[in-house]
């Protein structure tokens, strides 16, 4: 984070917490004015560290309990191959898809309603293209869940 003050990094914290704070508040809880923050908090999403504010949504009350990591096996590692997987990227359902070192080859993180959808979603990744195995790994229970990320 070379380029950030201690003030940038507790303009990030607050907005981390709550992207809808005024920016009134928001200089009165860092000691500025309301002009210089909101050029700080511009500079931020201008240099891309803000990528964007969204609304956080409670998978639960969307009916969405079941969270399931597919780790992924291939052997085919050529760049026509990766172009057509990624299409499992725009599957609704998954919400992180990583490229993996060590003995999985793609890791993705999946949130369904039960077991059943899941099935059909696992029934249009294996279309997509050919894989050498896919294992999935069912949470039992969420410990930790944050999108703050540690500054």
């Amino acid at each position: 984070m070379s380029g950030l003050d201690a003030i940038d990094r507790r303009l990030l914290a607050i907005l981390q917490d709550d992207a809808t704070v005024p920016i009134a508040e928001l200089a009165e809880r860092v000691g500025l004015t309301q002009t210089p923050c909101w050029k700080r908090v511009k500079r931020l999403q201008d240099t891309g560290i803000i990528a964007s504010r969204v609304a956080l949504l409670d998978r639960e009350a969307l009916d969405l309990p079941l969270v399931v990591f597919v780790s992924v096996k291939t052997r085919r590692h050529d760049a026509e191959w990766l172009e057509t997987f990624k299409q499992a990227a725009a599957l609704p359902e998954v919400v992180e898809f990583y490229r993996m070192s060590g003995e999985v080859d793609y890791l993705l993180k999946v949130l369904v309603k039960d077991i059943a959808a899941y099935d059909r979603f696992y029934r249009r990744l294996i279309a997509i293209a050919p894989l050498d195995d896919v294992s999935s790994s069912f949470a039992m229970e969420q410990i930790k869940f944050t999108t703050a990320l540690p500054l």
